[in-house]
């Protein structure tokens, strides 16, 4: 049954619907009004939608604020995405369509991460004949919200004025100020005023002294004022958090799977706090094997519509700092009850997969769980386990694991999964909140037997919902344009290395594995990171271009990612009415808002 229209969403169609007629001509917001016979009572309602719709990029506003489609006024609605250099790109938000190019001058006032409208000045078309890059270009005309309302710089004295430098190189304008007690130096935080003019620096008022720049920790908290990381939980979040027990009594258990008497285990870093992932291998009778990945039920406590929901929402991801982690959930539950502690009770998702003896699935199925891990692996215990031959079950079950693990590897880079993993470097720290060291953390067996496994839930999730018709977020990677591809083989060709046609998957990992071990791997492996499109969120399962997978989701983490989250409430909706089901329109929304949320951390990390 049909899922029943709110009042918004159908005022919205019936704006497009008008919009979209044969004949129309561009109309304000009074007669708009007028044509869809609006009165004065209920007129907000129709401002809040044009609002919702001119930020969705699904009208625009032209010369005396009367509306129209954007593709009628070659507008484009985005995320201005600012190069340090000043030029900037705004992704289209339509599947296959290309970035526009911003030039610096063409910018005005919009700063990165602003929700902006531009025209286009130059399509591909124009664009191919004459230079043959057939990039579309744009100019700024309007921005609809600000991405923040303040900056973190370090302040700087001239001879006539004060002014802040922003420490993100991708704002380009100094900010001018007038201090008071601050010393040059200092880092600050600067509410910005309004900025009408790019030929004119933008100014603000310095709101935050966060310290010397060289003091112990000031480094850190420039990084969470930039990023505008939470430092703390909500109230009403921290009481919800409290209500819910720290351990899992039996009434819970009714209606999953117990399994509890099963050799599951949890490797993890060795520093890690919250275990949200669990396996366990079996071998079956025909040679295959069975892979068990539990995953803990976050779910299960946190529940639509909650405090704890929205906050999990609006944060969409935890952040991994060098000196602390800015987490989604609470610590109650992030380092508690969901996670899966060695010797207790939890509730887990969990997906049992089977594979024949070639390493091709054959089937899997899902249920709601309990488990009781029997053993907190480390990644470094693990791979020691597999360096040595197996004497006790703990690593015989390993030693099995990785058999399947090691399988699945070979035959996803044989299907064109590309090797674009980089060692892991931690920062460690003294007690001071100094560096000391830098450590390097090899992709080794251990890492690659979880990974395989995790990617091998997610797959079949993705393959489950998909098949079902169930709406949710799948994790994206699209097809890479052509023209990126050809610009970064020019690169390789400078460093000497040969080079085909890019475009095409197996030339592209043969030169991958040319790269191995060699001094210039890491900058041509960012090079072409650079070339790809970035992985997203989005309710279409547009396929995973750097894993070579049609299907592809994020299930294996939900204490840390809101995107796991919704893919553990559709898996469990998957027997449900279909008029019981999440909401499409709604499910879109929160993809772009996490894909945004993951950029802003995987930005802060780095």
């Amino acid at each position: 049954m049909r899922q029943q229209m709110k009042p918004n969403d159908e005022l919205k169609q019936r704006i497009l619907a008008t919009l979209r007629a044969p004949g129309y001509r561009p109309l304000d917001r009074a007669e708009l009004a007028k044509v869809l016979g609006r009165v004065s009572g209920v007129r907000m309602g129709l401002n809040q939608a044009l609002r919702e719709l001119e930020r969705a990029g699904e009208l625009a506003v032209i010369r005396k604020n009367r509306y129209v489609l954007p593709s009628e006024a070659d507008l484009v609605t985005g995320t201005l995405h600012v190069h340090q250099a000043g030029y900037a790109f705004l992704p289209r938000e339509k599947p296959g369509e290309q970035d526009l190019f911003i030039s610096a001058e063409n910018t005005g006032t919009a700063m990165h991460g602003d929700r902006v409208v531009a025209r286009v000045t130059r399509d591909e078309r124009y664009a191919r004949a004459k230079s043959g890059t057939g990039r579309a270009e744009g100019r700024i005309i309007r921005i609809l919200e600000r991405a923040h309302d303040s900056i973190v710089g370090t302040l700087q004295q001239s001879k006539n004025f004060s002014y802040v430098v922003p420490d993100d190189p991708r704002i380009v304008h100094n900010v001018y100020v007038n201090p008071g007690k601050e010393r040059v130096g200092d880092k600050v935080v600067v509410r910005l005023e309004p900025w009408e003019s790019r030929h004119v620096n933008p100014e603000g008022q310095i709101i935050e002294v966060l310290g010397p720049s060289s003091a112990p920790g000031v480094d850190m908290l420039s990084i969470i004022r930039k990023y505008h990381l939470p430092t703390e939980f909500p109230g009403p979040v921290l009481e919800e958090a409290e209500q819910i027990p720290e351990t899992v009594d039996p009434p819970m258990f009714e209606g999953r799977e117990d399994l509890r008497d099963q050799f599951i285990v949890t490797i993890d870093p060795d520093d890690a706090r919250d275990f949200d992932d669990a396996i366990n291998v079996e071998r079956m009778t025909d040679g295959g094997w069975q892979l068990g990945v539990h995953i803990a039920d976050v779910a299960a406590y946190v529940k639509p519509g909650s405090a704890l929901e929205r906050e999990a929402l609006k944060r969409g991801n935890s952040v991994y700092l060098p000196d602390r982690v800015i987490p989604m959930l609470p610590e109650r539950l992030s380092n508690g009850v969901c996670s899966l502690k060695p010797d207790v009770d939890r509730l887990t998702h969990s997906a049992f997969l089977q594979f024949g003896k070639d390493g091709r699935a054959k089937n899997c199925r899902f249920a709601r769980t309990v488990i009781r891990s029997a053993r907190r692996l480390t990644y470094r215990e693990a791979y020691a386990f597999l360096q040595a031959r197996p004497n006790d079950q703990l690593s015989e079950r390993l030693h099995l694991a990785w058999e399947l693990a090691a399988l699945l590897r070979r035959r996803r880079f044989a299907a064109g999964s590309l090797d674009l993993d980089f060692p892991e470097v931690k920062v460690r720290l003294d007690e001071a909140g100094k560096p000391i060291r830098l450590e390097r953390i090899e992709n080794d067996e251990s890492h690659q037997l979880v990974e395989e496994f995790m990617l091998a839930a997610n797959e079949a999730v993705a393959r489950e919902l998909k098949n079902r018709s169930i709406p949710t977020v799948y994790r994206v990677h699209e097809n890479p344009e052509p023209e990126r591809l050809a610009e970064y083989r020019d690169l390789v060709l400078s460093y000497h290395y040969k080079a085909g046609d890019l475009t095409n998957r197996s030339e592209l990992q043969r030169l991958l594995a040319s790269l191995a071990g060699k001094p210039e791997e890491q900058a041509l492996k960012i090079g072409l990171l650079k070339s790809l499109k970035r992985a997203r969120y989005a309710t279409q399962p547009l396929g995973h271009y750097g894993l070579a997978k049609n299907n592809y989701t994020h299930f294996t983490s939900p204490i840390r990612r809101y995107a796991d989250l919704i893919v553990h409430r559709a898996l469990a909706e998957r027997d449900q009415p279909r008029r019981a089901r999440a909401d499409v329109g709604k499910i879109s929304a929160i993809a772009e808002h996490i894909s945004i949320t993951e950029r802003v951390a995987a930005e802060a990390e780095i």
